[in-house]
C-alpha cells in the first residue's frame, strides 16, 4: 500500500530537510542510514543495503545455473603445489 503525506522542507544550515513521520519510518522500515536516489523529478529514499547485500543469493543462483561458476579459471599458487597437503 502506498502512502502519502505532505510536508515542508525547513532550512538546515545551507540546505534543508524533511520531517518524516513516525509511522512512514516504521512502514518503509527505516533505521539510522538511508540511500537518496533521484527518480525523474522525485527524490526516493530507501533503507541502507550493505555493501555486499544480495551477493550470497547471486551466488547460489550462478552455482545453480548451467553457466561457467568462475570469471576466471582458477590458478594455482606455490602455496597450492608446494605447501598444501590434504
Amino acid at each position: 500500500m502506498e502512502s502519502c503525506v505532505r510536508a515542508r522542507l525547513i532550512r538546515i544550515g545551507n540546505s534543508r530537510g524533511v520531517r518524516i513521520p513516525r509511522p512512514l519510518i516504521e512502514e518503509a522500515r527505516l533505521e539510522e542510514e538511508v540511500e537518496l536516489l533521484i527518480r525523474g523529478e522525485s527524490i526516493v529514499i530507501q533503507r541502507a543495503r550493505s555493501p555486499r547485500d544480495g551477493w550470497g543469493d547471486a551466488a547460489a543462483a550462478l552455482a545453480a545455473s548451467e553457466q561457467q561458476p568462475l570469471l576466471d579459471p582458477p590458478t594455482p599458487t606455490r602455496f597450492d603445489e608446494e605447501e598444501w597437503e590434504w
